[in-house]
């Protein structure tokens, strides 16, 4: 929010799946920040839905966690625009290995 990455992405009209954190966290009348339900004792639907959000954000927070866990930007010695690059690879790492199981 602090860098205005919400703002951006609903001008360009991405879609974004976040956390519960970000529930309103867009433009007023804006829905391009799709969050998962609150609360305890959600009926079904809620539930089912939940799973859903959870099932497609999985991938892109196991790729955005194996930097840290390999610690690979700390060693980082290249240019840092390079790094999106390393990030987009480690993704299709990821996905590739949860894919082929």
């Amino acid at each position: 929010r602090i860098w205005g990455v919400i703002r951006a992405l609903a001008a360009t009209g991405i879609l974004v799946l976040a956390d519960k954190a970000y529930q309103r966290a867009g433009p007023p009348g804006g829905d391009h920040v799709l969050t998962p339900y609150k609360g305890r004792d959600k009926p079904e639907s809620q539930k089912d839905v939940n799973r859903a959000h959870a099932r497609l954000r999985g991938p892109g927070e196991r790729a955005n966690s194996q930097p840290k866990t390999w610690r690979i930007l700390h060693k980082l010695r290249c240019c840092p625009f390079r790094a999106g690059r390393i990030a987009k690879a480690i993704h299709v790492l990821q996905l590739r290995e949860t894919t082929s199981h």
